[in-house]
């Protein structure tokens, strides 16, 4: 089938093989949600600081640099060395940024989105936030975003939290994060798992995913830029040999269905776009591979293709955050459920 995509569009083109797919193309345009506007309430933005010596769950790890850690595949993809050899005990600190909306009551539940790399969204993520809000297209939300402990893939702090296929990283959310943030700011989180979403780029998306997939009772919505749904666990699990490839390969269709809503994204010249299957490392497949499974499953998705686009483009994030956001909370937005959290908002957002 021949597609033709319009220049202009954001999320409204042509769709390629199934009516929750769609492609996007060049030129990515910045959403207008994305510009800045004085006359409308603007959320607040904090950040404060968490150290390794703090956590119980990830106590802190940095990859060791030796001939085993340095092997690499013929195409150029790390090959998992042994936990002993791959890693050692390392201190880190990292940084949460925690967006409150304009006329947040504290000690109200809210809904909330907890980011992934948060410095590399905080920004975006807040712009969109406080015009979508505005113009009642998304529900007060809060949103956490929350910085990896370090590096990068196997070995990593940071490959360890977000690579890794299992609930851990969500339970350190819930368990020392949050906790924090309704400490020092007031904040209560709905337990709802319809009104609370994850989020992340990268290996921060198969974490997003990850966070819902091992506790749907926690989270019920993922927003994925360039999933991570390759082969890049460390240290290796059994149980998903072939890391987060084993998503889409194994865990969803053999699997009962979840109550999990995922808009994602993918660059059709993302990371190793022409690598063949057997690497386990191949961007495009890996999500062509999860839209696939959460298709045949019946799950309510939506899969991006953005046409010459990079890994975690960030004109497409521009071009589509908003978008996104708003089909993910798109039952969630009654005035009815915002008055509860907007005390004091002015008449543009709350009648």
């Amino acid at each position: 089938m021949r597609i033709t995509a319009l220049p202009l569009t954001v999320l409204l083109v042509a769709a390629v093989s199934a009516p929750d797919t769609v492609r996007i193309a060049p030129p990515y345009l910045d959403a207008p949600e994305m510009a800045a506007q004085r006359a409308m309430p603007h959320g607040t933005l904090y950040s404060f600081i968490m150290h390794s010596r703090d956590s119980r769950i990830y106590p802190g790890i940095r990859q060791r640099d030796n001939a085993v850690t340095q092997r690499r595949d013929a195409y150029g993809n790390r090959i998992a060395a042994p936990a002993d050899e791959a890693s050692e005990a390392a201190s880190y600190r990292r940084e949460v940024f925690v967006y409150i909306p304009a006329g947040y009551r504290h000690g109200t539940e809210a809904p909330m989105l907890v980011v992934q790399d948060g410095r590399d969204y905080a920004a975006r993520v807040t712009a969109a936030l406080d015009s979508l809000i505005a113009a009642r297209r998304v529900p007060p939300i809060v949103a956490v975003m929350i910085q990896s402990g370090g590096g990068d893939a196997q070995g990593s702090e940071r490959g360890l939290e977000y690579d890794t296929v299992s609930g851990r990283y969500a339970e350190f959310v819930e368990r020392e994060v949050l906790p924090r943030v309704t400490a020092l700011y007031g904040v209560r989180f709905t337990h709802n798992p319809a009104l609370r979403a994850a989020m992340g780029g990268s290996s921060g998306a198969s974490a997003a995913f990850a966070m819902a997939w091992f506790h749907p009772e926690w989270y019920g919505k993922v927003l994925s830029y360039s999933g991570t749904f390759v082969n890049q666990a460390s240290p290796v699990d059994p149980a998903s040999p072939r890391g987060a490839w084993d998503f889409h390969a194994r865990f969803i269709p053999g699997s009962p269905h979840k109550p999990i809503r995922m808009w994602m994204e993918v660059g059709s010249k993302d990371l190793h776009w022409q690598d063949p299957e057997p690497t386990y490392h191949n961007w495009p497949m890996a999500n062509d591979r999860m839209a696939a499974a959460l298709r045949a499953k019946g799950y309510d998705y939506r899969y991006v293709v953005a046409e010459n686009a990079a890994h975690v483009d960030g004109n497409v994030i521009a071009q589509t955050l908003p978008g996104a956001l708003e089909w993910l909370w798109r039952d969630d937005v009654h005035a009815t459920r915002s008055r509860a959290l907007l005390s004091q908002a002015p008449r543009a957002v709350i009648e």
